[in-house]
């Protein structure tokens, strides 16, 4: 997917809401400040060379292009609330034999969660989207009505993605993000992988892809590798990438305890980066750099100019 395919895909998303066409995604609420001043929030996740999370960034660090052009920042910190995770189950006929390893890899997630601070949801899909425990803190414990869930059917992957996406709209206070485990495969979704990315990086919600397979089918086992593995290369890749999520492949208990470890650090350690919207309507492009080469960052890849966030509390 390239940026010019997404912002054509984006583009015609805005003329149908505005036209009033019905779209499979919602927009998020507009927050009217008093002063007229548009502002977008970003969340950017920033590591070294080696993998490690760097955290002691200021916002001379960084350097924001709208649509290519530069924008001073307006706000900026260290974000230290609480997370806020909407785990979503692939449990379509594709994913029989790994259903187990999904949930193993969930369990991993949930331990490294905060019981005070941190809250979670779980969704499960096939064609159809359910949600199975609503969003409470605290837990600690999958639903057991997960367990019982026989996989079968097609796979609506990249629509079960946006719906969960939006579950987390409006759930301001915590550091949000959507993370789906599955085997990668949709034969039977309406929208693309590029208005997907475009609806979630609309509400600033990171996706995190954790690939669940079999030794066989993943024989260099290595947790950060992406883009090389038949369904998680190409687009599935480029939508997490650009909502500022990421891709990880996981065929082992130790595999998946690391993945859930680095998921959970991403979301623990974010800058939050607010700047003033140029205020034209429509899809922007959006590009967050770091100044250091040494640094590697990640975040969403646009905005819907119209769509505010607060001033960071």
């Amino acid at each position: 997917m390239t940026q010019g395919s997404l912002v054509t895909t984006m583009s015609l998303l805005i003329s149908l809401a505005i036209s009033g066409v019905p779209l499979h995604s919602q927009q998020g609420p507009i927050v009217t400040f008093s002063a007229g001043v548009d502002l977008v929030r970003v969340s950017a996740v920033v590591r070294d060379r080696k993998g490690r999370v760097v955290k002691d960034l200021t916002a001379q660090d960084f350097e924001v292009l709208d649509n290519g052009e530069s924008r001073s920042i307006s706000d900026f910190r260290i974000d230290s609330s609480g997370v806020s995770v909407a785990l979503l189950f692939d449990v379509s006929g594709s994913m029989e034999g790994q259903a187990e390893s999904a949930r193993d890899a969930a369990r991993h997630l949930l331990s490294w969660l905060d019981g005070a601070t941190d809250e979670s949801a779980v969704f499960a899909f096939d064609t159809h989207f359910e949600e199975l425990t609503p969003f409470s803190a605290g837990m600690r414990e999958l639903p057991t009505h997960l367990a019982t869930m026989q996989p079968f059917g097609a796979t609506s992957l990249h629509d079960a993605i946006a719906h969960t996406a939006r579950q987390l709209d409006g759930r301001e206070g915590r550091r949000r993000a959507v993370v789906v485990f599955t085997d990668g495969n949709d034969n039977s979704s309406r929208l693309t992988p590029s208005e997907v990315s475009g609806i979630a990086s609309a509400i600033d919600v990171p996706v995190y892809v954790v690939g669940v397979v079999s030794a066989i089918d993943d024989p260099n086992a290595d947790i950060g590798a992406t883009g090389g593995r038949s369904a998680f290369e190409g687009p599935l890749f480029n939508l997490a990438v650009w909502t500022g999520g990421n891709v990880f492949v996981a065929s082992s208990p130790g595999e998946r305890s690391r993945v859930a470890q680095r998921i959970v650090e991403e979301l623990r350690y974010q800058y939050l980066i607010a700047f003033e919207s140029s205020g034209t309507p429509g899809w922007h492009p959006l590009v967050v750099r770091v100044r250091d080469e040494n640094h590697v960052i990640r975040a969403r890849g646009g905005y819907i100019a119209g769509q505010s966030s607060p001033v960071l509390q």
